[in-house]
């Protein structure tokens, strides 16, 4: 019996459920997707260079055990920005955006997917 760790040369597994949201406002403004995974639009509000900003994901599908996986998928200028998710809670996690780069305004999209895990 195959394990969910192995997958068929060519073959992608993961998560069959997604979404996408826009972030309102500005680049800390919580956003709400109830999914496994999904595309998050980020608002297009300025972020200086060498700074960062943290916003929460409301999101029914995660757990305090997860794993969430996020990156800096499209949209913006491709390697100015470091992406993290943090504060992982039943319900919640954050996602902390830190711009390594100088173009100040850009409404990149993150894509991210959560990783089902256990503590025992």
């Amino acid at each position: 019996m195959a394990s969910i760790f192995e997958a068929t040369a060519g073959k992608l597994i993961g998560p069959t459920t997604g979404g996408t949201v826009t972030q309102a406002t500005n680049k800390t403004t919580g956003v709400t997707l109830n999914a496994a995974s999904g595309q998050i639009t980020m608002n297009g509000a300025s972020l200086a260079g060498g700074a960062e900003a943290t916003f929460t994901v409301t999101n029914s599908e995660i757990a305090a055990t997860d794993v969430v996986v996020v990156n800096h998928s499209s949209a913006g200028t491709a390697g100015s920005y470091l992406v993290q998710a943090n504060s992982i809670a039943a319900g919640s996690f954050a996602i902390t955006v830190a711009n390594v780069g100088s173009t100040a305004s850009e409404a990149i999209v993150l894509s991210f997917v959560a990783l089902k895990g256990a503590s025992s």
